[in-house]
C-alpha cells in the first residue's frame, strides 16, 4: 500500500506527535537543544576525533579506543546489546599493506606512487604482478543492459589492464536521457568499476581522476587508497577480484594515450557516446605490489531499545565510527582526525539514544530502535556489508536505516537536503518532519557525486531495507571539501555553534518516532534490484 500524507500523519499522531505537527510557528520558534544535550554532544565529538583515538582507524589502537567509549556510554544509557550478549560485532578483516616504492610503467612511461597514481589490491596474497599486461581504454567501463550500454561489448579482457573513466555518460552528457543525467547512477561509482572489470576477467583497472566527475580532488584519491587497505575476506582469499584496483591522474592519462598515438580528450568525448568501441592502446603495463597481510577483526558496534509491542520490528540508527587513521605527509605523520566525517555522526547517534532511552520510560515506542556504529566505511563500507551479510535480526524485519555521515556543525538553516528522489516512501517521512519545522527540502545540489552510493546505508540498501541519508559535509562549510575532507584539518572545533545538530537531531527524532510507532513498511518507489529484495521478503 501506498502511503499517503493523511496516513503519515496518523503514524505521527500514534508516535504522540501531533502538537509538533499542528504547533509550526511555535516550532520554528522553540530552542532544540532543550531535546538534547549539546554538552555532552561536544565532549563526544571532541574526544573521538581527539589525536589520542589516531584518527580512528580500524584495526588500530585507535579502534580499541572508540568501540570502548562507544560500549561504555551504551552500557551507562542502560540500553540492552545489539548482538545478543555483546555490544560488539567481530569483523573480520584482512589489512594488506603495500609497499609504496612501487612504480607503474606503461608503455615505458614510469609513474610515481601518490603523486601519479595509486594501486592496491584486496587479493590477500603477498604479490601481484602486471607482466607485460596490455592496456584497453573500456570507456566508462559498463554494462548496464537496462540502459543499452556495454563498454565491454566485442572486447576481450582478460588477463589485461583497463583504463576507465569515473562517473557515468550521464553526467559527461548532461543529458537527463541518458542515464539519469547529471545523477550519478552505480554505474558511475568507483565501486563498480572494479567489480565489473572483475565480471569480465580483467587483471587490473586504472580510473582516470578528474576532480568534478569524481566529486573531490587527488587528495582524496591519495589518501584514501595509499598505505595500509582493509578487506573482508571469502572462502578464495577474494581471488575473484580484479588483481590492481589504480587511479591515476588527468594529465598522467593523457600522456599514456599521447604515447600510444591517441588523444585521450577527443577519446573521452566519444566514450560518452552509446556503441562507444573500446580500444586496445598497443601498450604494455608493468607493476607489482609487495604486500604485508594480517588478519584480524574490527568490530561494529550496536545497542537496542526494545519496543514494547512489535519489538522485533526494527528501525536502525547509524553512523560509521572509523576515518583514516594516521598517514605521512612530506615525510611526517599526519593524524586524520575525522572530527565532521564522522565523529559528528557518532555523537550524533548517542545524543539520540539518550534521548529515546529517557523518553522510552514515559512514551515507550512500539518497534525496537538498533543504534549502530560499525566499522571500515572509508575502505568501502565494510563492516556495514558484514552485517548486512550476518545482521543481528533478519534484514526482511528491518522496517528503515537511518544514516548519519557528517552533521551541520554550524547555524541551523532553513532547508534539509534529500540525496535521491523517488526513491523510497521514507522520503515522505523526511517530508513531513521537515515541514513540520517549518522548513523545506532541497534536493542534492551534487546528485553528480553519487552519495546516495557512498555510506553505510547503501549495504543494506542491497539486502533491500530503504534507507536515509543526512549528510552535510561542505554545504554549510564551503571549505569543507576542497581543504578538509579526508585531511588533517578535519579538527575539532570550539567555535561550532551546534544549532545545526540541535535542528536535524530534533528532525531525525520525530523520524525515528514515526516509524517505530507505525505499523507501515516504507516501500522503493523506482524498479532496482533493492526493490525486487524487498519484494522477495514481503515487505514491498
Amino acid at each position: 500500500m501506498i502511503i499517503t500524507w493523511e496516513k503519515v500523519v496518523k503514524n505521527f499522531i500514534l508516535a504522540g506527535a501531533l502538537g509538533t505537527l499542528l504547533s509550526l510557528p511555535a516550532i520554528a520558534a522553540q530552542s532544540f537543544a532543550d531535546n538534547f544535550d549539546l554538552t555532552q554532544y561536544r565532549t563526544d565529538v571532541k574526544t573521538l576525533a581527539s589525536d589520542a583515538f589516531g584518527g580512528r582507524a580500524p584495526l588500530s589502537e585507535g579502534e580499541q579506543l572508540t568501540i570502548a567509549y562507544l560500549e561504555k556510554a551504551f552500557k551507562e544509557m542502560g540500553l540492552k546489546p545489539g548482538f545478543g550478549d555483546s555490544y560488539l560485532q567481530a569483523v573480520p578483516l584482512a589489512k594488506i599493506s603495500a609497499d609504496q616504492q612501487m612504480q607503474l610503467d606503461i608503455g615505458g612511461l614510469k609513474f610515481a606512487n601518490g603523486s601519479e597514481f595509486t594501486a592496491r589490491t584486496q587479493r590477500v596474497v603477498d604479490k601481484v604482478s602486471l607482466t607485460n599486461s596490455e592496456v584497453v581504454f573500456v570507456g566508462y567501463g559498463i554494462n548496464a543492459p537496462e540502459y543499452h550500454w556495454n563498454d565491454y561489448q566485442g572486447i576481450d579482457v582478460k588477463g589485461k589492464t583497463v583504463i576507465v573513466l569515473v562517473n557515468d555518460p550521464g553526467f559527461a552528457t548532461q543529458d537527463p536521457q541518458v542515464f539519469k543525467g547529471n545523477a550519478m547512477t552505480y554505474y558511475g561509482r568507483w565501486t563498480y568499476k572494479y567489480e565489473e572489470a572483475a565480471r569480465q576477467g580483467a587483471e587490473a583497472v586504472f580510473i582516470v581522476h578528474e576532480t568534478a566527475p569524481a566529486a573531490y580532488g587527488w587528495g582524496v584519491v591519495q589518501n584514501s587508497n595509499t598505505g595500509t587497505k582493509f578487506t573482508l575476506v571469502d572462502g578464495n582469499n577474494n581471488l575473484g577480484q580484479v588483481g590492481v584496483m589504480g587511479w591515476v591522474q588527468h594529465d598522467v592519462a593523457q600522456k599514456i594515450f599521447a604515447k600510444a598515438g591517441m588523444d585521450f580528450d577527443k577519446l573521452k568525448r566519444q566514450a560518452a557516446k552509446p556503441n562507444f568501441k573500446a580500444q586496445p592502446l598497443k601498450l604494455q603495463a608493468q607493476l607489482t605490489l609487495k604486500n604485508s597481510i594480517e588478519r584480524a577483526e574490527s568490530h561494529n558496534v550496536a545497542a537496542i531499545l526494545p519496543g514494547e509491542t512489535r519489538a522485533d520490528e526494527v528501525v536502525m540508527m547509524h553512523a560509521h565510527w572509523d576515518h583514516l587513521g594516521t598517514v605521512m605527509e612530506d615525510g611526517k605523520p599526519e593524524i586524520l582526525n575525522g572530527a565532521v566525517d564522522n565523529a559528528s555522526g557518532v555523537a550524533g547517534v548517542l545524543a539520540l539514544a539518550r534521548h529515546f532511552k529517557q523518553q522510552a520510560q514515559t512514551m515507550p515506542l512500539a518497534r525496537s530502535i538498533l543504534f549502530s556504529a560499525f566499522t571500515a566505511e572509508e575502505t568501502g563500507l565494510i563492516g556495514a556489508q558484514h552485517f548486512a551479510q550476518h545482521p543481528s535480526v533478519p534484514t526482511k524485519n528491518i522496517v528503515a536505516f537511518l544514516n548519519i555521515d557528517g552533521m551541520n556543525m554550524n547555524q541551523d538553516v532553513d532547508y534539509i537536503l534529500r540525496y535521491g528522489e523517488g526513491v523510497s516512501e521514507l522520503e515522505h517521512y523526511l517530508d513531513t518532519a521537515v515541514k513540520a519545522q517549518g522548513r523545506v527540502v532541497k534536493a542534492d545540489p551534487r546528485p553528480q557525486n553519487g552519495l546516495m552510493f557512498r555510506s553505510d546505508h547503501f549495504a543494506l540498501a542491497q539486502q533491500g531495507v530503504p534507507g536515509l541519508l543526512f549528510m552535510s559535509l561542505g554545504d554549510t562549510d564551503p571549505d569543507y571539501i576542497a581543504h578538509k575532507y579526508h585531511q588533517g584539518a578535519d579538527d575539532y572545533d570550539p567555535n561550532w555553534s551546534l544549532a545545526g545538530v540541535s535542528q536535524d537531531l530534533d528532525l531525525i527524532a520525530s523520524i525515528l518516532t514515526a516509524l517505530a510507532n507505525s505499523t507501515d513498511w516504507p516501500r522503493w518507489l523506482e524498479s532496482s534490484d533493492f526493490k525486487a529484495k524487498r519484494e522477495q521478503d514481503g515487505r514491498n
